[in-house]
């Protein structure tokens, strides 16, 4: 595994995400993405769509730069709709897993007003470790 999860004692297990990750190697900082294709075009107007390809598109980055998913150690969401992120949190959970596994880096997430491209749901930024602990 290239990164060790922190956990301080006696806190409660967090869910879905890690509260602290060590990490040694090359640093990818992965620009924020958004729910369009590699044609910047929108596929899909629905959140549950979008986060999926803008997933897609982190790991087409960190996949370019030779690393997985497992080499990603952090996760800065931005979403403008908090009670749509809360309502669907099965399929957000469902999606998550089926394009980065159950791999839960340390995670933050930011409710917008609005992002800069307007058809825009939901914007991830990530930081990968690549060729880090073993």
């Amino acid at each position: 595994m290239p990164h060790e999860i922190v956990q301080p004692e006696g806190w409660k297990k967090a869910r879905g995400y890690a509260n602290g990750v060590v990490a040694e190697g090359r640093t990818l900082f992965v620009g924020g993405q958004i729910g369009w294709n590699s044609e910047q075009l929108f596929e899909s107007h629905d959140f549950i769509g979008q986060m999926e390809q803008t997933l897609k598109n982190i790991m087409a980055v960190v996949e370019a730069a030779g690393g997985s998913a497992c080499d990603i150690v952090r996760l800065t969401w931005y979403v403008i709709d908090k009670k749509e992120y809360l309502a669907r949190q099965k399929e957000v959970g469902e999606v998550y897993r089926r394009v980065l596994g159950r791999h839960f880096p340390a995670m933050t997430m930011v409710v917008v007003s609005a992002l800069v491209e307007d058809e825009a749901l939901l914007e991830i930024e990530a930081t990968a470790v690549l060729g880090g602990l073993r």
